[in-house]
């Protein structure tokens, strides 16, 4: 039997395995049934909580914990990369609009440096209903990976211990596309799991903001790509506030891009990225 590896993306830390591993079989039994496919045979998907290794030192994640709050201050760090990361994906003509009179009386500056605030209402324009705040909780956690490598090395070793011999399709939600792509490109998963490996599958990538590729070690304009011939599917949503709108088509020569409309309620919801007909158009195919 052909077998799925998991990697769940940002803001888990309430979560659990069992949770996670439910509603990512029904999202994606939800996809396959539309598209007239098999459903997801018991067993099929492996999927690690890796997000239980993201306890600050000396400190535990409870059920209440979670270190990437919007009321948990930014430190020093975390806000420079989060402002390069805006940087990035804000055009100039939307930073251009924000005047430095309103930064000064909207937003949160009594948190965030003036610099961030504005480019976070900037980010607002293009994603309305708050996908500037939504933008620096996902990278604040981003961040962690990237730069904590101690912590990154677990959190792969994890999820290199979900794979075996018969595991021939990854799937990476958000972060977890980043760590599922770090993991494969550093080929740290043993050959004997991971010789049957065909595709990666990543869903709303932040692996599209260019900071994020920087973490990592790939520099401007470096294609990216996976070892061995494995394929890579990326599926994006333009309303997406995590990928900045972007795929990740034009990267590496190797990268095949489908664009889906996930809804306005929430457009980087795991749920709706796994449910959609690319996904099972992929899953369908890597587990015959």
């Amino acid at each position: 039997m052909k077998r799925i590896v998991g990697v769940h993306g940002i803001g888990q830390s309430r979560t659990s395995k069992e949770q996670l591993t439910r509603d990512w079989s029904g999202a994606l039994d939800r996809g396959l049934g539309a598209a007239g496919a098999p459903t997801l045979s018991p067993g099929t998907l492996e999927l690690p909580h890796w997000t239980r290794l993201l306890a600050r030192p000396g400190k535990h994640l409870g059920p209440d914990d979670d270190p990437f709050d919007s009321e948990v201050p930014l430190g020093d760090g975390e806000a420079d990369f989060v402002t390069r990361a805006l940087e990035d994906v804000v055009p100039r003509e939307d930073l251009d609009r924000i005047g430095e009179s309103e930064s000064q009386t909207l937003g949160p500056p009594q948190l965030w440096p003036a610099r961030l605030t504005r480019l976070v209402m900037a980010y607002d324009l293009r994603f309305p209903r708050g996908g500037g705040r939504l933008f620096v909780s996902a990278m604040r956690e981003v961040r962690f990976y990237l730069y904590e490598p101690g912590l990154a090395a677990r959190v792969r070793a994890l999820v290199a211990e979900a794979f075996d011999a018969d595991t021939a399709v990854v799937v990476g939600h958000s972060l977890g596309s980043v760590i599922a792509y770090d993991l494969l490109r550093r080929e740290e998963i043993a050959p004997d799991r991971a010789s049957g490996v065909r595709t990666l599958l990543t869903c709303g990538s932040p692996l599209a903001v260019p900071s994020v590729r920087r973490g990592l070690g790939i520099a401007d304009g470096e294609p990216m790509g996976l070892p061995g011939g494995t394929g890579w599917v990326n599926v994006f949503d333009p309303g997406d506030v995590v990928t900045g709108g972007g795929g990740l088509g034009g990267l590496g020569p190797g990268i095949a891009d489908e664009r889906v409309n996930n809804g306005i309620g929430d457009p980087h919801s795991a749920a709706r990225y796994l449910q959609s007909g690319p996904v099972a158009r992929v899953i369908a195919d890597g587990c015959r």
